[in-house]
């Protein structure tokens, strides 16, 4: 069974942009009940505001929409798997995580403020992070790997996460849980 918000995500995908009232038309529906699936779709981030479309005659101008850029996709994970797939080539983890995360930012702050700033940072990297405290130290987790495509493929971008964690936390860190069927996150603990 397709869902009114499937159909507008497939008429948008054939027609790059349309407006509520073309996109009711096309799927033979009210244009409130569009206007409120696209909110739906426009807050989710699949669907995007792209122009204004100024009609003929009278009446306000027409809100024209398509799919974002994330739900177009790309092929960066199949880049990324063919780089690293290279023969011979060997991912250098220390080096790809400092140009990832610039550890220089966090030197001489306090490991609360430093643990906020790296989560702040890999949430901007889409890790969907947070950190929490535990009688060992404090624990690192992210609730997304923006890699699962690729992962199981190239386990050393789990070392590349932890050469990240442990240049903007001073520590060694370990990781102690990883994303799988039953495990819903990545944990690294500071050591």
């Amino acid at each position: 069974m397709t869902t009114a918000r499937q159909k507008v995500l497939t008429h948008l995908k054939k027609t790059r942009a349309a407006s509520a009232r073309e996109i009711a038309r096309a799927l033979k529906m009210s244009a409130p009940n569009i206007r409120h699936h696209l909110s739906v779709l426009r807050s989710d981030g699949r669907v995007e505001f792209v122009a204004v479309n100024n009609r003929e005659g009278r009446g306000r101008p027409e809100k024209m929409y398509s799919l974002s850029q994330s739900a177009l996709g790309d092929n960066l994970s199949a880049l990324a798997d063919a780089l690293l797939s290279v023969e011979g080539y060997k991912l250098q983890v220390e080096s790809v995580a400092s140009r990832l995360l610039d550890s220089t930012q966090f030197t001489n702050l306090p490991i609360t403020k430093r643990l906020a700033l790296l989560v702040e940072k890999l949430n901007e990297m889409h890790y969907q992070s947070r950190w929490e405290a535990s009688a060992e130290g404090p624990r690192v987790i992210l609730g997304r790997c923006p890699y699962a495509k690729i992962i199981e493929q190239h386990p050393e971008l789990c070392q590349m996460d932890a050469a990240m964690l442990k240049g903007a936390l001073g520590n060694n860190v370990e990781q102690i849980a990883k994303i799988e069927k039953m495990q819903s996150a990545c944990i690294f603990a500071t050591k």
